[in-house]
């Protein structure tokens, strides 16, 4: 039998408005109580299985829509149940498989996972993170644009615990899960030395990121392990797309004494460059190790080489970090670094051309 909210049938009852079902008409329906609607919806585990059905079904039939901001304000805990996923676009690659692992990861806490795209943009960080408040999520897992978190102070005096993924906080002590970003980009320029290359040039993300830094950090430190030089116009960054990349790697190219060999420091730099290096036919003339994997980069030829982060490890042990915090833990914040490991596909181990 299909129950009706709306007892309006008359000639103007489609242009009236439908009174949502409230716990009152589940409880009717199923004849139950409200206090143990209440409990079915909040996940309570000593009602029966023939009750949970009961109501389960009658919330299905009644399309209701509890409202889960209300309800948390009735738990004696206060938890919405929620967490708020805030990183750079959720359209890049590793934005994507971070957001799954961090989805993966609060399922199993039984949380509700609202993520939101910052576009590198300090202002929108502030923004969102006020609206994820206001929202009462439990917690924050946060891929940071700005370069001062001290804003943040409040919000965790306030409740909201944050851990930081990927990048680390500025101007607060706060809890952070990141890749060993110098690490990995030493081995990928000494991975290119070691195959003949000396003339080895870095591209990378916006010069105000932590983990471009880190990465240039890497690549001089790989350079000056092996005795080789940084030249003139070897290192350019603040390249935030592809387009970007490629038009660095063709003015590369077309200088005096070009490279024999790229690090790009970021999946989208990686992207821009191989397009450029097709363009000119030169992709398996010049060789690229990429810092981050990406999708078909083991499908174009040469397969590319690349620096791959555990972006599935840094979402997950960001997401149990913070339920830590939410479960009360109030121990000092700490960092945790995530290992990178070099992924040699062919494009990291074509030679240099005999001179």
């Amino acid at each position: 039998m299909r129950v009706s909210v709306n007892h309006s049938e008359g000639p103007g009852a489609a242009s009236e408005p439908v009174r949502r079902a409230t716990m009152r008409d589940v409880a009717a329906l199923s004849g139950v109580s409200i206090k143990t609607v209440s409990r079915v919806i909040n996940g309570v585990p000593s009602v029966s299985e023939e009750l949970r059905d009961r109501v389960t079904r009658a919330i299905v039939q009644l399309d209701f829509q509890p409202n889960l901001a209300a309800s948390s304000l009735r738990r004696t805990d206060g938890a919405t149940r929620q967490i708020a996923l805030l990183l750079e676009d959720v359209a890049n690659p590793f934005s994507a498989t971070l957001s799954r692992a961090v989805e993966d990861a609060a399922r199993e806490h039984g949380t509700l996972v609202l993520a939101g795209s910052l576009d590198e943009d300090p202002q929108r960080e502030m923004e969102l993170v006020r609206a994820a408040t206001l929202h009462r999520v439990d917690g924050i897992v946060l891929v940071p644009a700005g370069l001062d978190h001290g804003y943040l102070h409040r919000e965790i005096r306030n409740g909201t615990p944050v851990v930081f993924a990927d990048r680390p906080p500025r101007g607060l002590a706060a809890d952070a899960v990141l890749a060993t970003n110098a690490e990995g980009a030493r081995e990928a320029v000494l991975h290119l030395a070691d195959h003949g290359h000396t003339e080895i040039a870095f591209l990378g993300d916006e010069h105000r990121i932590s983990t471009a830094v880190e990465r240039l950090a890497g690549y001089r430190a790989a350079l000056a392990e092996r005795g080789l030089p940084e030249r003139p116009g070897r290192v350019v960054w603040d390249l935030p797309d592809p387009q970007s990349a490629a038009r660095a790697v063709g003015a590369m190219l077309d200088s005096d004494d070009p490279p024999t060999a790229l690090f790009t420091a970021q999946n989208l730099v990686t992207i821009g460059a191989i397009q450029a290096l097709q363009a000119r036919g030169l992709h398996r003339e010049v060789a690229v190790v990429g810092f981050d994997d990406f999708p078909m980069a083991d499908l174009l030829m040469p397969r590319v080489t690349v620096v791959a982060q555990d972006v599935m490890s840094i979402g997950a042990l960001a997401v149990s970090r913070l339920f830590e915090r939410i479960a009360g833990d109030a121990s000092p914040p700490r960092e945790e670094r995530v290992p990178t490991s070099l992924v040699a596909r062919g494009s990291g181990e074509i030679p240099p051309p005999r001179r």
